[in-house]
């Protein structure tokens, strides 16, 4: 019998199995990937666009583009869209980011392929109705005259808005002027410009008779290639600053500096330095700040690694007389791990739980498919991941240490206070 008080002994692995995905191209160029797997009769199809924020020339014309798209079509009005989704059980969801927009359509394998007429019209003739325009238009402006109220929002914005530069697309939101110049048209051109170019990427239970209706509705969509859009980089400078808001209690910490893409040398050091600084509920950021100051609920330091750039950020909320006693402890914080090597016990800790992580992120064929997806978009080996992890593996404290000199140097962070 199980003695449930004894502790089972820890086995530590390193491997990192993803699902090999099938690979082809349709008749008119369009790269598909499959990757089959699970138990259920559940499937996922996705359709990745270029077209984010990045390629947008007028800002909020990639969100409500994508927004836009399940709201009509040439034959089908979005109540006629809703109603024929929802009859087949199918989740139908829009993401769109900075770089990429995102079509996906989740339900029973063998329902899905109904709607794949449906889904080529939404995602070839949307006609994005005037009156859906100004009804979705209304909603995101009554959403952002909230976020406006919120300090952690203002942070976020401010803090990015100061790295990247206010007209930049990864440093903007769209404002409520910006939405409510936008116009029907701009859709229209940005639909036409930026989604003849696409990707799909299918997993779950595939069938082969799925596979085959899914190439026959699709491999004769006309696909045109997008223009590589570039934005200068734009030069900016280490800067600190306080917007007061003096009907707010709380202040909206956010420190922040540019860093490294995937690819780089120190990308693997970063990251494990990341997770030791702030990445995890163990990490000093918070023993510090939230159990022994007692001065937060939550604070965390993360990377955001785009397509065209990467960042790092730390972000809490405290109350407003302990604002500077906060920002000072988090600078306290990089500048120990800059003079002092980590311990051993810490560093094997905070090790074994990122790769444990990692780990966990592929524990259904969904999920081995978004890690598929991002070794697509950003152009990374097939074995990244597993090679990530051999990387983090075998990181010393020194090589931490001389990671932390270089991207944890509070000199080198641009901070913001709202609140």
């Amino acid at each position: 019998m199980l003695d449930r008080t004894v502790r089972p002994a820890f086995q530590k692995s390193n491997s990192f199995d993803l699902i090999r995905p099938e690979t082809t191209v349709l008749k008119n160029g369009v790269p598909l990937i499959v990757v089959r797997g699970g138990d259920q009769d559940v499937a996922k199809i996705e359709f990745v666009f270029d077209a984010g924020k990045w390629d947008e020339s007028n800002p909020g014309v990639s969100y409500f583009t994508a927004h836009l798209l399940q709201k009509g079509t040439a034959s089908r009005s979005s109540y006629d869209i809703s109603n024929e989704t929802e009859q087949r059980g199918i989740h139908f969801e829009v993401s769109p980011g900075h770089d990429f927009t995102s079509v996906a359509l989740f339900g029973l394998t063998k329902n899905i392929g109904e709607i794949f007429e449906l889904t080529r019209e939404i995602i070839t003739v949307p006609v994005f109705p005037q009156h859906e325009l100004d009804q979705t238009r209304a909603i995101y402006t009554q959403s952002l005259k909230i976020n406006l109220e919120k300090t952690s929002y203002l942070a976020s914005l401010e803090l990015r808005k100061k790295l990247f530069g206010s007209r930049h697309p990864y440093g903007r939101d769209a404002s409520l002027d910006e939405v409510a110049l936008i116009q029907r048209d701009w859709l229209l051109d940005f639909h036409r410009n930026r989604f003849g170019n696409f990707r799909i990427i299918c997993s779950g239970k595939i069938t082969d008779a799925l596979l085959k209706s899914l190439i026959s509705f699709f491999e004769s969509v006309e696909t045109n290639p997008t223009a590589q859009t570039n934005w200068p980089e734009i030069e900016t400078s280490v800067s600190a600053s306080h917007i007061a808001k003096e009907s707010s209690v709380q202040s909206s910490l956010r420190l922040g500096r540019k860093a490294v893409s995937r690819l780089h040398r120190d990308y693997p050091a970063l990251l494990l330095l990341n997770h030791i600084f702030g990445g995890y509920f163990g990490s000093r950021l918070m023993k510090n700040i939230r159990e022994e100051k007692g001065l937060t609920y939550g604070i965390n330091s993360s990377m955001a690694a785009l397509m065209h750039a990467s960042y790092i950020t730390v972000g809490t909320d405290v109350n407003k007389e302990n604002r500077e006693v906060a920002m000072q402890e988090i600078k306290n914080e990089m500048l120990a791990l800059c003079d002092h090597l980590i311990g051993p016990n810490e560093l094997e800790i905070a090790r074994n739980h990122f790769i444990g992580s990692l780990q966990s992120e592929i524990t259904t064929p969904f999920a081995h498919a978004d890690k598929i997806k991002n070794l697509t978009l950003f152009s990374l080996p097939a074995d990244y991941y597993q090679q990530l992890i051999y990387r983090i593996d075998a990181l010393t404290a020194n090589d931490l240490q001389d990671a932390a000199r270089i991207y944890l140097n509070p000199e080198t962070f641009t901070t913001v206070a709202v609140g």
